[in-house]
């Protein structure tokens, strides 16, 4: 088959990438001239494990190209799928101009068929929105050509986007249209070879809805978490023992209950933000959604607070180190990024920082070009080297164990303030560190 994809962001590059892997003619859109040329010669805006050999094996096989020709780009293929941002905008609503102009650029050079395919994550209604505009496009035109437009919601983890898009767990597809049904069924059926029922037809609005309440329950049980840290600092209580107590419950499991300094990315935050600001235009309060948002927020915090606590509140002319700065592992994604409010926070209160992340670096001096009290260090050992403490952000690999005895050496005050709880306290205080967590009992003093 033949597929246009317009936008070659995370979700754009991902799924051209991988619908080309399979056999199919992939063209990718977008309009940044610079990012199409780049693309051309293999140069990957994101960083995503194994994608750029996808990209790289599937250009040289010509199965995948890159291009800014609109004329070229809808005239491809009957397929075409939006994959533009939806950023938030300051009431937290999905911004819808970019998928609104795909569908104008769709409406005003189609001559054939088209199967329109909502891609992108996007506000309940979405695809009304998408339809009027194609058909007011042709009106325009004076043409009548038959289309279908669908929802088509991606569920791609940052870090383990191939495996997701290579084996799904469900394909949603809304979507009341038979042809459109049988094109989508023919596109996916080399990912549903041994379970055909992963794809799960459904109301365009129900589509458009399912992904938002997948995003909004996972940050829901993590904001739970954090909120329960939380009270178990206050009690003295060990929440990863009641982490594992709840979770045996297979009502409950153990996926997305780890407490630490809050969720960020691309996802969780924006359509919880676009659920709530959805339900508002519709004359519904969201309280529980309210909450989940705000409990995050709050939890941004967490590490600063108890950085504070540990330095009486005055950090003037301290160097602290800081490990990890996307917002989680395997990947170089700063939005919404706890490790920004803690840095901030520590700027806005007279410390400088020294910090370290395996590959979020070159993205992280792009938020901070100038910033002179940031200074980003090649090791994680390097980073502490005579720094006033410890804090980590996230729980890359590489920081699950560390040489305590060099890190104790390097630091001026054996202070660990840890984001996501990746050591046990009592081997810590066994190595003279003050060991701070997240609802874990035991301020260990130093020795």
């Amino acid at each position: 088959m033949k597929v246009t994809i317009y936008g070659s962001g995370y979700v754009g590059l991902v799924t051209g990438a991988l619908i080309a892997d399979v056999g199919n003619e992939v063209l990718c859109v977008d309009v940044d001239e610079k990012k199409v040329a780049n693309l051309k010669k293999g140069i990957i805006p994101i960083f995503e494990p194994g994608l750029d050999d996808v990209i790289k094996r599937n250009v040289e096989a010509d199965r995948l190209d890159f291009t800014t020709d609109m004329d070229r780009a809808v005239a491809h293929s009957e397929v075409q799928f939006i994959a533009v941002g939806t950023p938030p905008g300051e009431d937290g609503s999905a911004d819808m101009q970019y998928v609104a102009a795909v569908a104008k650029t769709i409406a005003d050079r189609m001559t054939e068929s088209k199967v329109v395919v909502n891609k992108s994550t996007v506000p309940v209604g979405t695809g009304d929105m998408v339809e009027k505009v194609i058909a007011d496009g042709l009106a325009a035109r004076g043409q009548s050509i038959s289309y279908a437009v669908i929802s088509n919601p991606e569920f791609l983890k940052e870090g383990a986007a191939i495996e997701d898009f290579m084996k799904p767990d469900r394909i949603v597809i809304g979507t009341d249209n038979e042809q459109a049904m049988e094109v989508m069924r023919e596109l996916y059926a080399p990912f549903c070879r041994n379970r055909r029922d992963r794809l799960i037809f459904m109301s365009r609005k129900s589509s458009e809805l399912t992904k938002y309440a997948a995003n909004s329950l996972l940050a829901t049980k993590i904001s739970f978490m954090n909120e329960l840290s939380n009270i178990a600092d206050r009690l003295g209580a060990d929440i990863e023992d009641v982490r594992v107590g709840i979770g045996s419950d297979p009502r409950i499991g153990y996926h997305f209950i780890y407490p630490g300094c809050g969720y960020g990315g691309s996802c969780f935050p924006k359509d919880v933000k676009a659920l709530i600001a959805t339900a508002r235009e519709n004359n519904y309060d969201a309280k529980l959604l309210s909450a989940v948002d705000s409990v995050n927020d709050s939890q941004k915090h967490v590490l600063f607070e108890k950085l504070m606590k540990h330095f009486d509140n005055d950090i003037k002319g301290k160097k602290f180190a800081v490990w990890g700065l996307s917002f989680k592992p395997n990947t170089d994604d700063l939005r919404e990024a706890p490790s920004r409010v803690l840095i901030e926070s520590i700027f806005e209160h007279g410390g400088t920082v020294r910090a370290y992340d395996p590959v979020a670096m070159k993205e992280m001096r792009h938020f901070y070009p100038d910033e002179k009290r940031l200074e980003l260090v090649g090791t994680a050992q390097d980073t502490v080297d005579g720094t006033d403490a410890l804090l980590i952000n996230t729980e890359w690999r590489e920081f699950r164990s560390p040489n305590l005895e060099a890190l104790k050496s390097s630091l001026k005050r054996p202070l660990v303030i840890d984001g996501r709880n990746l050591y046990d306290p009592a081997q810590m205080v066994e190595h003279g560190f003050t060991y701070d967590c997240i609802g874990r009992p035991g301020k260990h003093a130093e020795s």
